[in-house]
């Protein structure tokens, strides 16, 4: 049986070409009333322009949701994360999946809000987004219609898209009338550039292709020296100043950009199914994770850092593949977040040239004892005679083994 056409529509606009000419079919398509909502998550474009193109494709004022969600963005998603050490393969720091859950967890709120009964995205059929999306969705709101335009429409190429646009006068950007160099997803943690230009995995990216970060060819030649201030695992202050999540994240992102730090050119495996090259730039991001790491390494015991290791790839593919909202997310979150209770401290990073290394570290949580590690004498809580014992113990089925094969 055919579903009937949903009544009222929230629709995830970015006020671009693409959910420009989503949003005008969903009025000519299904005929239902559209609310449009529209993130602020630190991407650096101007979001008062997606206003004024709804309101000039007919959409009523008080259906028009612009929302600044930088600081719960930073504060209740980028910060959990980073307490995992969670890297995607290990190199990804899952820049554009941490994005997704927030912004079906706001569009749901806003659906209840209006009494809308569906929900629409602009993600395409072939890539992540599509299932992060809509297993937020789901978790949130388990019978909300999912309306996903690129596996409903009838357009069968870009052409066919601009002469929707131009029949509907939408306006057309000039340069969206030819191909474009590649795509771009950005938020205050990263910038993500994908496709056209970038589909030969064998050939550089462009230098053009980088938009946050400068070159580290070009950065100074002089290291730029910083302190990083934690508590319980979370960065409160940079150089002994106090700073709100997302203007923290912002300054490190400025230190990231200047000294060339936090490119990555990764060929990545899909949730979905298939192989795609990406381009990422996570500047500040890529400072607080080697900061993180220097904090823990002194505050953490040995047992719960390896196991953490462990969790934190099970943690990083739950986010990539779209289960932020699952049990066993939520589990592993508890874990972790237990074993950030004692990472408080100040760690100091060198920033140079592409590289953000820690020097030195400090808490009064350490678990550093110079006296057990120093070469001098005196030290009276380990005697070296007693590794003699250690050591032939987990020798032992080494030697049977050794035994036997002689044998044989």
């Amino acid at each position: 049986m055919t579903p009937s056409a949903p009544r009222k529509v929230v629709l995830a606009y970015s006020g671009g070409l693409d959910t420009s000419i989503i949003l005008k079919w969903l009025q000519t398509e299904y005929g239902a009333e559209v609310v449009t909502f529209t993130a602020d998550l630190g991407q650096g474009e101007e979001l008062a322009p997606a206003r004024e193109k709804a309101l000039k494709m007919g959409i009523k004022p008080e259906n028009i949701f612009i929302d600044d969600l930088r600081e719960e963005f930073v504060q209740d998603y980028v910060f959990p994360m980073f307490r995992a050490n969670a890297l995607y393969e290990g190199q990804y720091l899952l820049g554009t999946s941490i994005a997704r859950p927030l912004i079906a967890k706001r569009q749901i709120e806003i659906a209840r809000m209006v009494g809308a009964d569906a929900v629409c995205h602009g993600a395409t059929g072939k890539g992540n987004d599509q299932v992060r999306f809509e297993l937020g969705y789901y978790a949130l709101e388990p019978d909300i219609r999912v309306i996903a335009p690129w596996r409903e429409w009838a357009f069968k190429s870009r052409e066919h898209l601009l002469e929707f646009a131009e029949q509907h006068q939408i306006p057309i950007a000039k340069d969206k009338r030819g191909e474009a160099p590649f795509s771009v997803d950005a938020n205050l943690l990263h910038s993500s550039s994908e496709g056209k230009v970038l589909e030969d995995p064998s050939v550089e990216a462009p230098e053009f292709v980088h938009q946050r970060t400068l070159s580290p060819e070009e950065a100074p030649d002089v290291a730029t020296v910083i302190t990083i201030g934690f508590e319980r695992g979370d960065p409160v202050s940079i150089n002994g100043e106090a700073m709100s999540p997302a203007t923290l994240l912002t300054a490190l992102n400025q230190y990231g950009h200047d000294n060339g730090i936090g490119r990555l050119d990764l060929v990545e495996n899909r949730f979905v199914g298939m192989k795609s090259r990406g381009v990422y730039e996570t500047p500040g991001g890529t400072i607080l994770l080697a900061a993180h790491r220097g904090i823990e390494s002194i505050t953490l015991d040995g047992g719960a850092m390896h196991l953490k290791d462990e969790l934190a790839v099970k943690y990083a593919h739950l986010i990539y593949n779209g289960f932020w909202f699952s049990p066993e997310r939520e589990m592993l979150q508890a874990a972790i977040d237990h074993s950030q209770a004692k990472v408080s401290g100040t760690v100091r990073v060198k920033l140079y040239k592409g590289n953000a290394t820690v020097i030195g570290r400090e808490s009064e949580n350490s678990l550093y004892d110079q006296e057990l590690v120093t070469f001098e004498d005196g030290a009276v809580a380990y005697d070296q005679k007693d590794a003699a014992g250690f050591i032939k113990l987990n020798a032992l089925r080494l030697r049977v083994l050794g035994k036997r094969d002689r044998r044989g």
